[in-house]
């Protein structure tokens, strides 16, 4: 049961893997945002959503946890 876990991990990975490689490899045209005028360098948009993917992953948590501590401050003056 172990070993069938452990190749189900494996496949699983490998799928994910190849998903990830086809997706950066069919979107190798360039763009160039525009920002609150600022314009940021020709990127690969797999690579612009790679990066919003990665601040998006970091941003999020930040936030849950902030909010979090902010609900239970407020709770706390409930009590």
């Amino acid at each position: 049961m172990r070993n069938l876990k452990r190749v189900l991990l494996a496949v699983f990975v490998l799928l994910l893997v190849l998903a990830i490689l086809a997706f950066v490899l069919e979107n190798q045209q360039g763009v160039s945002l525009l920002f609150l005028g600022w314009a940021g360098p020709q990127l690969p948009v797999s690579l612009v959503m790679v990066i919003a993917l990665l601040i998006g992953m970091v941003i999020g948590p930040i936030l849950g946890w902030f909010l979090g501590r902010t609900s239970r401050a407020s709770r706390k003056h409930l009590v």
